[in-house]
């Protein structure tokens, strides 16, 4: 269980850096607990590789603050700072064997030879690979390959643990073996996990929290489920699960709620404590999985929109139903691939959901 009130692995503070005229990373802020595993999520160049690089001393911020267990750290190098970095390229010494590779940077540093025998042979029996510890690199799995750079780092000893794309050189199955593996891991060795990935289901595997960069900027953050299930911002919802985003207009006000014309129908949303107005151009995210798809057009009440059926999707367990609505949109309901009698293209249908799925974003 993480100690939500211990000072902080990782503090970042405004964090600004930019190459010439281009803005890398936009006054970002955020606070890794100590023993978490913290994933930056976000589509590719959106800033995310270049936040973890200055964590680890690679990339000098252009303003802003780095504090690791909370001193300031902007101007130490890599090797001063307890951090070490995991690389998508596994960058392994082809002549050396696997527990060679592993203790490479413990002699780089001097240690006598029993004692980094000893802290080899530790590092090794952590990601089961003691058996390998005479092989060539060349011999390993890629996934095995991928646990002698896991090894390589927890043998230096440094609670904070980056990890740059770790599993993008593998293949589907193995990244999901693998994302298993280091989530077990983190679990084992108790250090700071903060590792990098554009892939939401390897985000969703592993982080006990989930930042959100893009276009330089840290959209929000929080906990996997919340990102998941109740996202903040409409960037979120588009880019985290299957979201359908809806454009519609504020028809009024009442209470905590607001009714939203959206293209044939008028839906009644939680207002969230946002701030809107009459006539507000907004939009609603709801989860394709909670999206419900009937022939019935008799009844259209509550949270219910009527289409038009386009096309199924097989996915092998579950099936997208896809439904045009009046104003060109397209609506995805995704349920489990159960029914063999998917509406004809061009049939009218109703989708509906359950009160409180619907989400309402402003920006």
């Amino acid at each position: 269980m993480l100690d939500r009130t211990a000072a902080p692995a990782v503090e970042v503070r405004g964090l600004t850096k930019t190459y010439g005229p281009v803005t890398a990373l936009r006054d970002v802020s955020v606070s890794i607990a100590a023993g978490e595993y913290f994933v930056l999520l976000g589509p590719s160049g959106g800033g995310k590789t270049t936040l973890l690089r200055a964590i680890g001393g690679f990339h000098r911020p252009t303003a802003g603050e780095i504090l690791l267990h909370g001193k300031e750290v902007g101007h130490l190098p890599p090797d001063k700072r307890p951090t070490t970095m995991v690389f998508q390229a596994y960058a392994l010494f082809p002549h050396m064997s696997v527990a060679q590779n592993v203790g490479y940077g413990l002699k780089v540093a001097g240690l006598p030879k029993a004692q980094i025998a000893d802290k080899v042979a530790q590092a090794l029996e952590m990601v089961s690979l003691s058996p390998f510890a005479d092989r060539r690199p060349h011999e390993l799995s890629g996934g095995q390959q991928q646990r002698v750079q896991l090894a390589r780092a927890f043998v230096l000893d440094r609670d904070i643990l980056l990890l740059d794309e770790p599993l993008a050189a593998l293949d589907a199955q193995l990244r999901k073996d693998m994302c298993l593996e280091l989530k077990h891991l983190q679990e084992k060795v108790g250090i700071t996990f903060i590792h990098v990935t554009h892939n939401q289901e390897e985000a969703m595997t592993v982080a006990d929290r989930i930042a959100l960069i893009a276009n330089g900027d840290l959209v929000e953050y929080g906990g996997a489920r919340d990102i998941y299930r109740a996202p903040d911002k409409a960037f979120t919802a588009g880019f985290v699960g299957e979201n359908n985003l809806l454009a519609g207009r504020v028809a009024g006000l009442s209470g905590d709620s607001v009714a939203v014309d959206v293209a044939d129908a008028r839906l009644r949303i939680d207002r969230r404590g946002l701030r809107v107005a009459e006539g507000q151009e907004v939009t609603l995210s709801i989860r394709s999985e909670a999206v419900r798809l009937s022939r019935d057009t008799g009844h259209l009440e509550g949270q219910s929109i009527a289409g038009t059926y386009t096309e199924s999707v097989y996915l092998g367990l579950t099936t997208s139903h896809r439904v045009r609505l009046s104003d060109g949109t397209e609506m995805v309901a995704r349920e489990i691939s159960e029914r063999d009698d998917a509406p004809a293209p061009g049939t009218p249908v109703v989708l509906s959901w359950a009160p409180g799925t619907a989400r309402l974003h402003v920006e």
